[in-house]
């Protein structure tokens, strides 16, 4: 639908409606919560396709009425049914090498675009009618139950729990199951999912794609079909088609000339079945500079500081998901220059970097990242990077890298900065050694960004500001940010501050979001820090301590974040709770 201002703006230029019509519909439209162009077609003051041709007129666009129009069955499926559902397009016609398409959204470019360099067609845009699109995409509803029926009967004759390997390449091969598979493949690269949940239930099979951040289910498929999909993946990522036991592990890639994407896949035997698990990797994905992961003020200058050094240890700490590698990709990418030996040992490796020595673990043949740490040091590295610190003998080669001449980056699963400290204690590595060779250590969350096309600001209700009262102590954080003057604001009343969020759009699918970036607070080790390791002090007289030497926390960050309108509280409030 299109906005209240612009639907104002066509009809009365258009003459649709009266002025004093539109004011009193405006009113009640306002009432019944429906938009405005919506009211004045049910209460049929205006024409629905009238109203779409002088839309069409106004952008410039040709109008076509899609009513009672079949669609060529190879030419609807240009456009995937999950595109086409979500963004509300479809392919109505193509003549040699134009394909047209019908949609009512005329600044959709960036799904326009996509289906241009998908297709390698030139594409031609028309508007249509709300109610002439729903129909047309009833009919891939049609096309996909057919093919799905033809499936699920062909299973049938063969039976549901199928182990033959050769039955089972059949099915694996019949277009139907190709076709499914590949929609779900272009639609999670299509909505920049991170992950593809495929997970059998007792009637049905649930497809949920992980994007930016947050599980959406995005479609249910019949039961029957699970042995066809599963096999089929299982061809791709070459794993064994009979195995239905054990766990399997493997990967395939997807590549064309606008992006190469590597699918990193598990699939678990659970109680209906088989559930798959894909992570999406893009491969062609600029490495992002430190700013644009969200690092900024004092935090940025303590980082960049700390990564010129020769030697000594990075740690990047956060739980699963936060975006650890991603940052510790970024510093390499820094780092990354001709006159230096850079040596990582990864599990798996998620980005190929060239310039850089990158090398696996193996735990099935003893190749782990202990056993790999100490060859690397055969290796007259400048520069090492370790997946994860996992255990005491990792621990203990790295800090023994870092204590002679190597500058090593790596992860922790620690909640903030501070406790990577004590948690390095713990796998027995001597406070003396912890002092002297940590540089500085980072911990981060992964926010959602607020949709900048929908973005509104907002005060704060009651009900709210007591709940930030009493379990967050907000004020008290947004004094600590005013005192060390990253907010400028005189007043730190809750009451009286903006907030922003989402009110959703077509651009973000009507989520509010965006995009991810990161909250983060940087502890770099001074003398007085390391003299408390030395003492070996709690993580939280080490946080203080770090506190009142202008560190922020993740939650201040994410506060200052907020005011700034990049994110919401509500996502802050989401990735800092413990």
């Amino acid at each position: 639908m299109l906005d209240n201002k612009l639907t104002e703006k066509i009809i009365l230029a258009a003459n649709l409606v009266s002025p004093e019509d539109l004011k009193t519909s405006r009113e009640e439209a306002k009432k019944s919560k429906l938009d405005l162009e919506q009211y004045l077609i049910d209460h049929k003051l205006m024409g629905e396709e009238i109203f779409w041709n002088q839309v069409a007129l106004y952008n410039k666009l040709p109008f076509v009425n899609l009513k009672d129009k079949t669609i060529r069955k190879d030419i609807l499926e240009i456009i995937p049914e999950p595109i086409a559902q979500t963004h509300q397009i479809v392919a109505f016609d193509k003549i040699n090498n134009e394909l047209k398409i019908a949609t009512i959204n005329p600044l959709d470019i960036q799904t326009f675009e996509f289906i241009h360099k998908k297709t390698g067609l030139e594409i031609k845009i028309y508007l249509t009618t709300p109610s002439s699109l729903k129909e047309i995409l009833k009919q891939y509803h049609t096309s996909l139950k057919a093919e799905v029926e033809t499936l699920a009967e062909g299973q049938k004759k063969i039976g549901q729990n199928i182990d033959d390997q050769k039955k089972l390449e059949e099915i694996a091969s019949d277009l139907p199951v190709i076709k499914i598979v590949d929609t779900l493949l272009d639609y999670a690269i299509f909505e920049n999912a991170s992950d593809i949940h495929i997970e059998p239930e007792e009637k049905e099979v649930v497809v949920r794609y992980r994007i930016d951040g947050i599980l959406r289910e995005v479609m249910t498929l019949p039961k029957k079909i699970n042995s066809g999909i599963v096999a089929r993946i299982k061809i791709l990522s070459n794993l064994k088609l009979d195995e239905h036991r054990l766990p399997q592990d493997g990967r395939f890639k997807i590549a064309t000339q606008e992006y190469k994407i590597s699918f990193r896949v598990s699939i678990i035997p659970v109680f209906d079945g088989e559930k798959i698990v894909m992570r999406l990797l893009n491969e062609s994905d600029k490495i992002l500079t430190l700013e644009q992961l969200g690092f900024t003020n004092d935090a940025l200058v303590k980082v960049v500081n700390n990564i010129k050094k020769p030697h000594g240890m990075i740690l990047v700490t956060g739980p699963t998901g936060s975006g650890k590698t991603t940052t510790l990709y970024t510093v390499l990418n820094l780092l990354n220059k001709p006159g230096v030996n850079i040596t990582t040992i990864e599990d798996p490796i998620e980005y190929h970097m060239s310039g850089v020595n990158q090398s696996q673990v193996n735990p099935r043949i003893g190749y782990t990242f202990a056993s790999g740490l100490r060859a690397f040091l055969r290796q007259d590295p400048d520069i090492i990077m370790v997946g994860e610190i996992r255990d005491m003998e990792t621990a203990d080669i790295a800090i023994n890298a870092a204590m002679t001449g190597h500058l090593v980056l790596s992860t922790l699963h620690t909640n903030d900065a501070a406790t990577a400290l004590p948690r390095l204690q713990d796998m027995n590595i001597p406070s003396f050694l912890i002092a002297s060779t940590t540089n500085i250590i980072i911990a981060q969350r992964l926010v959602r960004k607020i949709c900048q096309n929908c973005k509104t600001s907002y005060k704060l209700d009651k009900k709210t500001l007591a709940e930030l009262k009493n379990q967050f102590n907000f004020e008290k954080n947004l004094e600590v940010l005013r005192t060390k003057g990253y907010f400028k604001e005189k007043t730190t009343e809750l009451n009286n501050l903006n907030f922003y969020h989402g009110a959703g759009c077509k651009q973000c699918s009507q989520q509010g979001y965006k995009g991810r970036i990161g909250i983060y607070e940087v502890l770099p080790i001074t003398t007085e820090i390391a003299e408390l390791i030395m003492n070996k002090a709690t993580a939280d007289e080490i946080g203080q301590k770090a506190m009142s030497q202008g560190m922020l926390t993740i939650l201040q960050d994410g506060i200052l974040k907020t005011l700034q309108g990049i994110t919401t509280l509500e996502e802050v409030i989401r990735v800092t709770k413990e």
